[in-house]
C-alpha cells in the first residue's frame, strides 16, 4: 500500500508517497468493518423504499417520487442544528446512536406490515430519520477518521472505505434483487435494519479512549449562528470554497439525470430491467480500479493536480448518455459512459475527502461536513425535481442533454491555485 505525506515548499503544497505495506491498527480495521457491513446492507436495500411503496401499498408515480424528494430534502433540514451538537461530543458514541436509530427506524417497516398497520405515511417518516441519520453519522464520522489514523495515511483510508462502496454497489444491488425476488422487498428492509446493528457493534469494538472536544458543550450553550458556522467556513475558504460548489452542482446534476435515464431506457427504448440493471452495475468495476489508482496518482502527480485534473474529466462523460439508442450498441454505450464517470469519480472522492479534512480545523470537522452533507442532499433534491419538470417539457433526453452539458462547465469552479495547508487554530491538534 502506499502512505501519503506532505510537505510545504514555496506557495506549494506538494504530497509524495512512501511505499510499504503497513497496516492502519486494529482500531481502524474495526471502524473499516463496521463501514463494510452497513455499506453493504445499505445497497441489498437498494431502492427498497419505492418497491415498498409500489408493490407492497400500491402507490402511485406521484407518491414514490414523493417519497425520494422529500427523504433527502427533510432529512437534509433536520439534520441542520446537530452538526454543531454533534462537534461538542464524542464521535463514537454519536455514530453508535445513529447506527441504532436507523436500525430501529428501519426495523418499524416489517413490523407494521406484520401487524397490518404499514402506511405510507410511516415510509415518509422513515426516510427523513434514516436521511437525517445519515449526515449525521457521516459528519461524525469524518471527525472520527481524522482523530483516528495519522494524517499520512488518510488518503488510505479514505480510498478503502472508497473500494468498500463500489464493491457492495456491484455485489448488492443484484443480490438485493434476488432476496425481493424470493421474500419480498421488505427481506431487503430488514437486512438493511440488522447490518445497522452490526456496524454498532463493531463501532463498539474499536474501543480506545477518545479525546473530549475542546470545549465541553454543556460550557457552550448552542446558539443560533451555530448552526451556520460550517458554512461559513466553506464560504471563507479560498479552496474549499469553489470545490464545494463543484461537488453540489456535479452530484445534483448527474442524480438529477439519473431518474430520467431510467424513464428513456425502460421506455421509449424498450431496454428490459435486466439490461438496465446489467448496465450500471458492470462499469461498477471502475469504482474498485479507481480507488486504488487515486493515491498512485496523488503520490506521482500531487494532491491539487489530481483533484483539478479528475475533477474536470468526471463532468465529461454524462453528456453522452444523451446519445443513447436501442439495441446493443445503445447499451454499450451507457456501459461506456458509466464505467468512464464512475472510475473518475472513485479516483476523486478518496482524494476531496482527505484533502477536506486535512484542511480543516479539528474543532470544525463535524460542522463543516455536516453543512456540505445538508447542501448536498438538498440540491441532489431541488435538481431532481427540476430537471422531471424539465423533461415533462422538452422529453427525457433533452433534459439529460441539459445537464450534461452543464456539468461541462463545472469544472471552472475548481480551484485554479495552489494554496498552502491551513494553520490550525492555536489549541487545536492538527
Amino acid at each position: 500500500m502506499t502512505a501519503v505525506g506532505t510537505r510545504l515548499s514555496g506557495d506549494r503544497w506538494e504530497v509524495r508517497a512512501v511505499v510499504g505495506r503497513r497496516s492502519l491498527g486494529r482500531r481502524f480495521g474495526w471502524l473499516w468493518a463496521a463501514y463494510t457491513v452497513s455499506t453493504f446492507g445499505t445497497r441489498l436495500a437498494f431502492d427498497a423504499f419505492p418497491l415498498v411503496a409500489i408493490l407492497v401499498l400500491h402507490s402511485g408515480a406521484t407518491e414514490v417520487a414523493v417519497l425520494a424528494a422529500s427523504g433527502l430534502a427533510v432529512g437534509a433540514a433536520v439534520a441542520v442544528p446537530l452538526g454543531p451538537w454533534v462537534e461538542f461530543r464524542r464521535k463514537r458514541p454519536v455514530m453508535v446512536a445513529m447506527d441504532l436509530v436507523r436500525c430501529v427506524a428501519l426495523l418499524s417497516v416489517p413490523v407494521a406490515f406484520a401487524l397490518g398497520v404499514l402506511g405510507f405515511a410511516q415510509l415518509l417518516v422513515v426516510s427523513v430519520v434514516v436521511a437525517a441519520a445519515d449526515i449525521t453519522f457521516s459528519a461524525a464520522s469524518g471527525a472520527f477518521l481524522k482523530a483516528l489514523v495519522p494524517p499520512r495515511d488518510l488518503l488510505v483510508a479514505n480510498g478503502r472505505f472508497e473500494a468498500t462502496t463500489w464493491t457492495a454497489t456491484v455485489l448488492g444491488p443484484p443480490l438485493g434483487g434476488a432476496v425481493v425476488g424470493l421474500f419480498g422487498p421488505l427481506a431487503t428492509v430488514a437486512a438493511d435494519a440488522a447490518s445497522y446493528l452490526l456496524s454498532a457493534l463493531g463501532l463498539r469494538a474499536v474501543g480506545g479512549e477518545e479525546q473530549r472536544p475542546v470545549r465541553a458543550f454543556a460550557a457552550h450553550r448552542p446558539r443560533a449562528g451555530d448552526l451556520l458556522d460550517g458554512w461559513r467556513y466553506l464560504l471563507a475558504d479560498p479552496v474549499l470554497r469553489p470545490l464545494f460548489f463543484n461537488s453540489v452542482l456535479v452530484n445534483g446534476l448527474i442524480m438529477a439525470a439519473s431518474p430520467l435515464l431510467a424513464v428513456l431506457m425502460l421506455g421509449s427504448l424498450g431496454f428490459a430491467p435486466w439490461q438496465y440493471g446489467l448496465a450500471f452495475a458492470v462499469p461498477c468495476v471502475g469504482g474498485l480500479i479507481g480507488s486504488r489508482l487515486s493515491r498512485r496518482l496523488v503520490a506521482r502527480y500531487g494532491q491539487r493536480t489530481v483533484l483539478s485534473t479528475v475533477g474536470a474529466l468526471r463532468a465529461c462523460w454524462p453528456l453522452g448518455l444523451a446519445f443513447v439508442r436501442p439495441g446493443v450498441a445503445g447499451l454499450a454505450l451507457v456501459m461506456a459512459v458509466e464505467l468512464g464517470l464512475i472510475t473518475c469519480s472513485a479516483m476523486y472522492n478518496p482524494v476531496i475527502a482527505t484533502y477536506r479534512l486535512e484542511q480543516t480545523p479539528a474543532d470544525r470537522v463535524a460542522r463543516i461536513l455536516t453543512a456540505w452533507s445538508v447542501t448536498s442532499k438538498a440540491s441532489i433534491a431541488a435538481m431532481t425535481a427540476l430537471w422531471g419538470l424539465l423533461a415533462a417539457a422538452t422529453g427525457p433526453r433533452a433534459a439529460i442533454a441539459g445537464a450534461g452539458l452543464l456539468l461541462l462547465a463545472t469544472p471552472l469552479l475548481l480551484p485554479r491555485k495552489d494554496h498552502a495547508p491551513r494553520r490550525p487554530p492555536t489549541g487545536v491538534s492538527p
